[in-house]
């Protein structure tokens, strides 16, 4: 699920302040004993750098996810709290730091400064709009956002003291380098509340997004599409979507291009039908099964039976197909999804006799880039 946000009118209500050391090394937790609130003359600046990690559409919507209730997930009870009565923000705050304390105790993780804020006139619209509802003022909504920021920048300012001028040194926070971040929204919570996170060590880590939030992806057609078409993909591959090393990518990928092929045309999906029509064998089949089983206890994602199709998030399946060819002469070739559907449109192989070589003749209109 992907909702438009609009954060033009937010504003920050408060704020908790952290340092959150790692325990394993013996470094301290501290919290601040009173809100921040932000003046007027930064509002804007601060509740710009706090939602801006967030601005971006394409970011999977998650929830808070608990194997037994969600009475039982800590943070889902302190957003509940803080939204049912925002005179709750530093104690919840407060626990929020308590609980990263306690699950940063590996070795990698890095202490830093944490901040935990009630941002309030966040602004929901629908990703498409009905004529009718073109002049309906979007929904404010409230959310808590929780950043951590692992890295300190250094800076330099000029200050003028005493009739002269000086050149001062500080480490702080760069706005453009916070490292991990959570946005609960006051929206879908009956079912563990609408989050966003991103952390910027690369792939979101599983101490952020699965001990830390405990949060799992939110199971849309959305979603479904696309991790049913990945494990399809894996599935009849046999080793994750490589294909065979020796086989050209056409010919490595046309068992993940003929199980893809059962969405064409439809708009429904059926899990029993997809393993017949599209698992062919009772390897494809078993493999399919061990994905999906990894999938739910690893991601919290349990397989629909039945779910609408997003031909779009099929199409995305394709990034997992075999897309180059490693030459022993040293050449690399590598081909787009639009090739590999059509590779003989563009591509012709062959055998050379006088040099006792294959080759390959690519065919073009003209260069559109290096």
């Amino acid at each position: 699920m992907t909702l438009k946000l609009i954060f033009d009118e937010a504003r920050i209500a408060g704020l908790v302040l952290a340092k959150v050391g790692n325990p394993s090394r013996d470094e301290p937790l501290q919290t601040s004993k009173q809100l921040f609130q932000p003046n007027d003359a930064d509002q804007e600046l601060l509740s710009s750098i706090f939602v801006r990690p967030f601005r971006s559409l394409g970011m999977q919507g998650q929830r808070f996810h608990h194997h037994s209730s969600l009475e039982n997930h800590e943070l889902n009870g302190c957003a509940r709290a803080v939204f049912d009565d925002a005179g709750t923000l530093l104690e919840k705050g407060t626990e929020i730091a308590s609980r990263l304390y306690s699950k940063s105790s590996h070795p990698n993780i890095k202490s830093g400064d944490l901040c935990v804020a009630l941002i309030e006139g966040i602004q929901l619209a629908s990703e498409v709009v009905e004529a009718e509802d073109l002049d309906r003022k979007p929904e404010p909504l409230r959310a808590l956002c929780i950043l951590k920021s692992e890295s300190m920048t250094p800076f330099l300012s000029i200050l003028a003291k005493d009739g002269d001028l000086q050149l001062n040194t500080e480490q702080g926070i760069n706005p453009e380098k916070i490292d991990k971040g959570c946005l609960v929204l006051d929206h879908f919570a009956g079912k563990g509340f609408y989050v966003l996170t991103f952390d910027r060590a690369g792939s979101e880590s599983r101490f952020w997004v699965r001990d830390f939030l405990g949060v799992a992806p939110i199971a849309d057609p959305t979603l479904m599409s696309r991790k049913v078409a990945e494990m399809a993909v894996a599935a009849v591959a046999g080793n994750g979507g490589e294909g065979d090393d020796d086989a050209p990518p056409w010919q490595a990928n046309e068992p993940a291009r003929e199980a893809l092929s059962y969405f064409d045309g439809r708009k429904k999906f059926s899990l029993q039908e997809f393993e017949e029509q599209a698992l062919r064998t009772p390897e494809a089949r078993a493999r399919f099964a061990e994905e999906r089983k990894r999938l739910e206890e690893e991601e919290g994602v349990k397989v629909e039976e039945d779910f609408d199709i997003s031909r779009r998030d099929v199409a995305k399946a394709k990034k997992g197909m075999k897309s180059v060819m490693k030459l022993d002469t040293g050449v690399e070739i590598r081909l787009k999804p639009k090739v590999l559907d059509k590779p003989e449109s563009v591509l012709e192989k062959g055998y050379d006799e006088e040099r006792g070589m294959s080759f390959i003749k690519v065919f073009y209109k003209r260069e559109v880039g290096s």
